[in-house]
């Protein structure tokens, strides 16, 4: 399934992607995308809905961020090695992680919003992952039976305030609308294998970064295992599990976003997102 929340902010309601590409509104079925409906009996219960049912939604309208309630929003740097080298960092000995604040996600389609005093906010394509139930010291073989699904994440940086300024990643990372999620979250029956992805993200038409998930250091499953040791991961939790090169950080010389710029990204049947760069 590929499950959606659209409407105005603040206001979305629960949607899915029917199989002839309409939205249609889970209104009535279930109260959101999140909490007990991305467990396995939730969602094996929404796949009983009969679809062609449903309200169709009126395609135009905006899309939000694919889940709602998240607790927690964990990030994992320097994932691939093609990455932290053009970041001019070492491979890390084990997953690096830092928290992107709740406040930043958005829709898929929303602006990205140059903060006050930016000069060089950037863009990273990544693979984001949902948790469907309860992790809590959980094993590799058992990490994936916790995620509900996968969705396109932008976690879009400032990378002044990221790393020229004194303290953590978090400030550089948790502007408003610096975590665009979304179309849909996946569901994880309908991704063969999270670690055969193909992923990019253009600006202004040029491609700019053209990966896979296969070049991660720190595979899903290591990932959610991981975080399983240090902290309870809860329903829509969510977890962006790093970037592929082509950050404009490491271009030579660095390019970043300006306002009137169009950042388009994707990752092969998670749908892609589409935004426009302003200033605040």
């Amino acid at each position: 399934m590929k499950l959606l929340r659209h409407g105005p902010a603040g206001a979305e309601r629960p949607g899915m992607l029917a199989a002839d590409g309409t939205i249609r509104d889970l209104t009535g079925i279930v109260p959101d995308i999140g909490g007990a409906v991305l467990s396995d009996v939730g969602l094996s219960a929404l796949r009983g809905v009969d679809v062609a049912a449903l309200p169709v939604v009126d395609p135009a309208t905006r899309l939000g961020a694919c889940v709602a309630g998240t607790g927690k929003f964990i990030c994992i740097g320097l994932n691939y090695a093609d990455h932290a080298a053009e970041s001019g960092m070492a491979v890390p000995p084990e997953p690096v992680i830092f928290m992107k604040a709740t406040s930043a996600i958005c829709g898929p389609n929303d602006p990205i919003i140059i903060p006050r005093g930016s000069e060089k906010t950037d863009w990273e394509v990544e693979l984001a992952v949902i948790i469907g139930t309860k992790a809590k010291y959980v094993s590799h073989a058992d990490a994936l039976n916790h995620v509900a699904g996968f969705a396109v994440a932008n976690d879009v940086s400032e990378r002044a305030f990221q790393t020229e300024r004194a303290g953590q990643w978090t400030k550089g990372k948790s502007c408003d609308n610096f975590g665009q999620l979304g179309p849909w979250l996946v569901t994880r029956d309908e991704v063969a294998d999270p670690q055969d992805l193909s992923m990019w993200l253009t600006v202004n038409g040029v491609k700019v970064q053209n990966g896979s998930t296969k070049t991660m250091v720190y595979g899903v499953a290591h990932v959610v295992s991981y975080l399983s040791q240090f902290m309870t991961l809860h329903p829509g939790d969510v977890i962006s599990t790093g970037t592929p090169p082509g950050v404009g950080m490491g271009m030579k010389p660095p390019r970043y976003l300006k306002a009137g710029d169009v950042v388009e990204l994707g990752i092969s049947g998670l749908g892609q997102q589409r935004q426009d760069v302003v200033a605040d």
